[in-house]
Order: structure tokens, then sequence, then C-alpha cells
């Protein structure tokens, strides 16, 4: 039987070091907002907030914006993001399958590359249209499989610890088809867009020496390859490859997914 539990508290510490990519993950928050049509005065759940980006940009727009990620981290820097940014925004730890919100809460609920690591979709979903009212909107950004960060996912896949059999991969979340099927029966004029956005890097191996530095899951795979310094150099190596790919002036182009729903 899977311990969901303990892949929680994993997930709690692979991702505490998150905080270093708020700026770029900043620049497609406005994006996310923008495409899910809140107005100002709305009620918005940012669901796996992380360092509070979203959350902070709806209330720039005038919307009444609530935060909770699983990582007591993140949300400590959120709290600090938002009392820099001037907005009285309530950041909490919770988990997006046992949200602590009441039922049909909010006009809006968005997630930034956050709820697609919740490891039993069904119940994530089910949880934020819950807290969704009837005629509310569902908007979330993720990373499809057959670009950058998808294959980077699949990357450390290949290199790292077996993971469960029954544990979905989170780029599962950037296949259109995939999303329809987990939030159809729950969500009607179901809508996708694309975007990217730029990550500033002097050389694909500067890109990576931040990504094992910052990005939970690729730096466990490095520490994972610790004995095996052959497999360890190789896994680096792919890793530069598949940046160069996307590497052009300097920056790293990252491209995801956007999806929009109304709750039936």
């Amino acid at each position: 039987m899977t311990d969901y539990n303990s892949i929680k508290e994993k997930a709690r510490q692979m991702w505490s070091t998150f905080a270093a990519f708020e700026t770029v993950t900043g620049l497609a928050a406005p994006e996310l907002v923008k495409f899910s049509g809140l107005q100002k005065g709305d009620r918005v759940l940012d669901v796996g907030c992380g360092t509070g980006v979203v959350a902070i940009t709806a209330a720039q727009q005038g919307a009444k914006a609530f935060g909770s990620d699983l990582t007591p981290e993140l949300i400590d820097r959120a709290k600090e993001n938002s009392k820099i940014s001037g907005f009285d925004i309530n950041f909490i730890v919770s988990d997006v399958e046992e949200l602590p919100y009441d039922d049909e809460s909010f006009d809006f609920v968005l997630s930034q590359f956050g709820h697609m690591f919740a490891p039993r979709p069904n119940v994530a979903v089910r949880e934020m249209m819950r807290v969704l009212k009837t005629g509310g909107v569902i908007a979330f950004s993720t990373w499809p499989p057959e670009l950058l960060t998808g294959r980077l996912f699949a990357l450390t896949a290949k290199y790292g610890p077996p993971l469960p059999e029954d544990l979905p991969s989170p780029v599962e979340w950037g296949d259109v088809e995939e999303i329809k099927k987990r939030i159809g029966d729950l969500a009607k004029h179901i809508s996708f867009h694309r975007a990217q956005y730029g990550n500033p890097a002097m050389s694909p191996a500067h890109m990576r020496i931040l990504l094992e530095t910052h990005i939970g899951p690729i730096a466990a795979v490095i520490k994972y390859l610790e004995d095996s310094p052959n497999k360890q150099s190789l896994f680096r190596s792919e890793i530069d490859v598949l940046l160069g790919e996307y590497f052009e002036n300097n920056t790293v182009i990252q491209s995801y997914l956007m999806t929009r729903g109304i709750k039936r």
C-alpha cells in the first residue's frame, strides 16, 4: 500500500529550497491571473502557492486573495512577500488533498505548477472543486511532458530511485486529454492556452547548477547518485544537453500549459 503521508513529508522537504525561483515564476503569474479572468473583489485561492506569486498578483488586481501550500518554508516566504508588497493575504500551510476551507468559499481557485504534485489527482481535483463556488473558475498552469520541464522530470525518473507504481507523474497534468478526463465531470467550458517565460542563465551548465541547488527532485537525484559518480556525471550531461535545446540569448525558454474551466 502506498504511504501517502511519507510521500508528502518528502515533498515538504524537497520543495523547501524553491524560493530562489520566485522571480521567474513571478513572470508567469500575471499570465495565469489574466487567463483566469478574475476581477476586482473576487475571492481567490492560490493552491500550492509556493512563495505567493499568484496570490500577490491577484491582489494587485483588487482580488481578495488566499494562499495554501504544503511546505512551511515557502509559506514563510509568501507571508514575507505579501508584507513587502503591502497586501493582506492569508497564507497557510495546508494540503491540497485536504483544504481547510468551507464548501464554495471562492470565486476562483488557481494553481501555478503546484497542485500537479499532489500524489492523488482525483482527491486534489475534488478538494479544489469543493471549495470553489458553483459557476466559479478553476485555472491552473502545468508542465507538458513533451517540453523542457516535462522532459527534465523524465530524466529524474530515469536516473532516480524507483517510485511507487501507482504514483502518477506530475507531468500528466500537462496533457490536454488527461486534464479533460480529470476535471471534465466537474467543469464545463474547458479551454487551454500555451505561454512561456525566459529564465536568465549564462549557459546551460549555469542553469543546471541552479536547478541542482534549488529544485528538489533534481537535487534528490544528484544526492541519490553520490555513490555512482559515472551515472551522476551522465545525468548532469543529459541535463546540459536538454537545457541547450532551449537556450538562446542567455535565457532558458520554459513553455507551459494553462487550463481554465467553470464549475458545473
